[in-house]
């Protein structure tokens, strides 16, 4: 008797998924086991920022990390994967402000205190957001771990960092060029700022000799600069010292056209003699290399431009207009007074802030800085030890070790008003500067710095900040840091994977992760890189609503190889869910047969079927596959091990054979069948759980089991018992037999379900006795009308063969055709083939067409009646063999 079952003949994902994540959070099968002696392993989430909704690469980066927590849950790992957002610092205060300019309002209106106030509701309602889309990808998070990178605890952490580091002497505040936002009015990170192709030009402009020196016959040197509006800002021309060229003028003094102020001319390794005029203008206070140069020659520094990039003071008559502006009256005003040699127009790459868009300075700026090099080389010298962070792929490891080694110091302070306050102080009266964890007791005497910390300075924190340090004795840091797997993409690597490995050894002694598993990037299907600018992007809740979580899941997880782009494909997705439609389908079929059974149990080994003995030995060795894959990151190849399992062997196969028993008569065998499909469904489903959590479990619970939830059910084991490489030799065989004929019947267009007479030629004795043995699959998958199987086979003349392993199979064409009807297609055949051999023959005797048509048309025509005799030939003699066999 079937069962009884609620399973839609046809898998709807909507329905599979309704409701199941928060029965599962319902019963904390996410939390810790709390089982001491298991092992521990731990994840921390990478935070997403606060600032949207999560995209496909957040879908991808998690998926991933779900995947490893819940195996390691499943194989009795003692697991936390702790979730948490980041506050993200300026992508978060440039959204608010830019929705505060849609009301007419900017920060200062509200002062700092309200704005912060708004930024925290943005904050608020984002993070409802992001966390229902967790729900959504099923992620199996630990919340009641759940942190904010500004939360009381990691504010803590990060006022430790901060002052350990000064009282080090490893954090310093200094004069220094760095990326400036304009329109945000802050310093940004290498990170925040993206380099594009601009339009621009070369303006070669003269620089006159100020006591009457000629150069080359001329009474001024000239200078390209593809930004003359820095030019107030100049304070020297430097040349290489190797440069023969210009050995006789270094020490000269020329004048700055417009603000005619004399500079000298200086000698410096930095100058590329080869590139250009090989001369340069020194402007320490608007170039980082300048700002270098500027410092070994004691120049002055003058900076020209405000914190909205509208010129200064500094800049004359210039001063208040905006910086393109200025550019374009100095141009004018140049061309005017005949400073302007000539204009090149060139497209060059030019820095802008990823957050507002606008075109980034480099700004001579009073900064708080990291002094890296130390911090580095500890670092370095780690990745020599057994406690290394593992790469994977490995090559990664050169991407860090190679940052590490030509690291600058790194400005971590940044002026806005959402982040980690700076925990510095200035007297009001003497300018003293207190740096502490808390303010100065009289605090109404001293003025706290407004800036706030690079987002990076918290978020290099966040493996054993959100563990419970700085606490050292706290419970959750003393199990699980160390953590085990940090999951994130390539495009990081420098300013956040490194900055955790520093920041975890300077204040741990430990490395913040054992393994870094390294991915790529999402692209559109043509490979571009997903953006708004190119519209491309796609929307993970979108792809869920039409195909299923685990559909995305399954291509997420198994359509690339570590550390590489993917691209996305709504026809692998679709492939994706028509996988899960087939083990739907097949574990209905299952279930549909279990009867009354309360729990699977495998009947005794003395009495499984070749069948059985092949199923369960091929499980035995995917879960080897699986397991070891999953060990070391290969999810592609754990995807491909589970695909080949459950769709060949599973269900193309051992469902089919068993439909044969199960059909049958015979109720021990009946039985003992039930077990093994019930047994081996159970073990797919725990095997894929990691990737299709919803499915599975839906499913499983359907079915016999033992437990609540697959969430936390044992993961399969190899079991040595099931290996059987006899069995599966022999069902390779049957296999092989069975295609043959398959495709023998398919190339003579004869139905399936049609008998025919099926000759094995065979001198091996068990090979024969296997067909035999197991002929009753023979039967069901070949209907023979005739079978037989020996050595002393006689082959007819007319069949068709196929070959396997130690056999040939024969099936007389008479058993596969009407012979009547062959005789006349092979008649038509003939005809044609005549008719154009005899086409050919009278073409190629005609002198003319031989004598003029072009060589390769006459060596064409001659081929064609070659192939076309060849088969005139071949049919003439198939029409007589079948003809005598009448």
């Amino acid at each position: 008797m079937a069962k009884e079952i609620e399973m839609s003949t046809k898998y709807d994902h909507s329905a599979v998924e309704a409701g199941r994540y928060e029965k599962w959070l319902e019963e904390d099968v996410f939390k810790p086991s709390g089982d001491k002696k298991a092992k521990p392993y731990s994840i921390v989430l990478p935070p997403p920022n606060v600032t949207g909704k999560l995209h496909l690469g957040h879908a991808w980066d998690t998926t991933l990390q779900d995947m490893i927590i819940r195996q390691k849950r499943m194989q009795g790992y003692d697991t936390v994967w702790v979730p948490g957002m980041d506050h993200a610092g300026i992508a978060t205060q440039a959204k608010v402000e830019a929705k505060l300019r849609e009301d007419g309002i900017t920060r200062y209106d509200l002062g700092r205190e309200k704005f912060v106030d708004k930024v925290w509701e943005w904050k608020d309602d984002y993070a409802a957001t992001i966390k229902k889309q967790w729900g959504k990808l099923g992620l199996s998070l630990d919340y009641s771990r759940e942190r904010f990178t500004l939360d009381d605890g990691l504010s803590e952490a990060v006022r430790k960092v901060f002052v350990d580091l000064y009282n080090q002497g490893l954090i310093y505040r200094g004069e220094y060029i760095i990326n400036w936002d304009p329109q945000a009015q802050t310093a940004l990170s290498d990170i925040e700022v993206i380099h594009k192709d601009d339009k621009g030009a070369f303006y070669h402009v003269k620089y006159p000799f100020t006591d009457g020196t000629t150069f080359n016959g001329k009474d001024f040197i000239e200078i390209a600069t593809t930004r003359p509006e820095t030019m107030f800002g100049d304070v020297a021309v430097a040349v290489n010292p190797d440069d023969e060229r210009y050995k006789d003028i270094v020490g000269k003094k020329i004048l700055v056209p417009l603000v005619n102020r004399e500079i000298p001319i200086i000698a410096d390794q930095y100058v590329d003699k080869d590139f250009g005029t090989g001369m340069v203008k020194i402007t320490p206070a608007h170039d980082p290399n300048d700002f270098k140069v500027g410092n070994r020659h004691d120049l002055e520094r003058i900076n020209t431009m405000n914190g909205d990039a509208t010129m200064n003071s500094n800049a004359g008559k210039y001063e208040g207009l905006d910086r393109f502006a200025a550019r374009k009256a100095m141009v004018d005003d140049l061309q005017k007074d005949g400073f302007i040699i000539k204009i090149d127009p060139i497209v060059h790459s030019v820095g802008h802030s990823e957050r507002t868009g606008v075109q980034v300075e480099s700004r001579l700026s009073t900064q708080w800085f990291v002094k890296m090099k130390p911090l580095a080389e500890r670092s370095l010298e780690n990745q020599k030890t057994d406690d290394k962070v593992n790469f994977v792929p490995e090559r990664f490891e050169n991407t860090f070790t190679q940052w590490m080694d030509n690291i600058h110091d790194w400005v971590i302070s940044r002026q806005l008003w959402w982040g980690h306050r700076i925990p510095a102080w200035y007297n009001k009266n003497s300018g003293e500067m207190y740096v502490g964890m808390e303010a100065p007791k009289d605090a109404e005497n001293w003025e706290q710095d407004p800036d706030v910390l690079d987002t990076w300075f918290s978020s290099a924190l966040w493996p054993f900040s959100t563990l419970g340090w700085p606490d050292a004795d706290s419970e959750d840091f003393k199990r699980y840091f160390p953590t085990n797997t940090l999951v994130t993409g390539y495009d990081i690597i420098f300013f956040w994977v490194s900055r955790m490995i520093f920041q975890s050894l300077t204040f741990t002694g430990k490395r913040p992760f054992k393994h870094v598993l390294i991915h790529g990037l999402m692209r559109d299907a043509q490979g571009r890189k997903m953006s708004k600018s190119l519209g491309n992007g796609i929307d993970p809740m979108d792809v869920i609503d039409k195909y299923g979580v685990d559909s995305l899941r399954w291509f997420l997880s198994t359509g690339n190889t570590a550390g590489q782009d993917v691209r996305f494909s709504y026809d692998k997705i679709e492939s994706a869910w028509n996988f899960i439609n087939k083990i739907w389908n097949a574990s209905r079929y299952v279930i549909m047969n279990l009867g009354d059974m309360s729990k699977p149990q495998l009947p005794d080994k003395s009495e499984w079927n070749l069948a059985d003995r092949w199923i369960l030995s091929k499980l035995n060795k995917t879960v080897s596959q699986v397991t070891d894959h999953f060990d070391k990151f290969n999810f592609g190849e754990a995807g491909r091990a589970m695909y080949d399992f459950i769709w060949n062997d599973f269900c193309d196969w051992y469902i089919e054979m068993s439909k044969e028993t199960l059909n049958g008569s015979d109720q021990n065998a009946k039985e003992n069948t039930r077990n093994v499909l019930a047994y081996v469904l159970d073990k797919i489903l725990k095997l894929m759980h990691p990737i299709m959590p919803f499915v599975t479990e839906k499913i499983w619970l359907s079915m016999p089991h033992e437990g609540k939830s697959l969430v936390v059910a044992p993961y399969p084991v190899a079991n040595e018992k099931f290996d059987d490489e006899t069995a599966e030799k022999e069902m390779s065989n049957l296999i092989d037999l069975i295609k043959v004929v398959r495709n023998i019947r398919a190339k003579a267009n004869a139905p399936m379900s049609s008998s025919v007479d099926i000759l094995i030629k065979t001198e091996n004795e068990e090979l024969k006795s296997m067909f035999e043995n197991n002929q009753h699959y023979i039967d069901r998958f070949c209907h023979p009308k005739e079978l037989q199987i020996g050595s002393d086979i006689e082959t007819p003349k007319l069949a068709m063969t196929g070959i396997i392993t130690d056999a040939e199979i024969n099936i007389p064409l008479a058993e596969l055709v009407d012979l009547n009807e062959e005789i006349a297609k092979i008649q038509k055949d003939i005809d044609n083939y005549t008719f154009e051999v005899q086409r050919a023959e009278k073409k190629l005797s005609n002198e003319k067409f031989v004598n003029n048509a072009p060589e390769q048309v006459v060596n064409a025509e001659k081929e064609k009646q070659l192939d076309n005799q060849s088969k005139l030939n071949a049919a003439k003699q198939r029409l007589a063999d079948i003809k005598a066999q009448q």
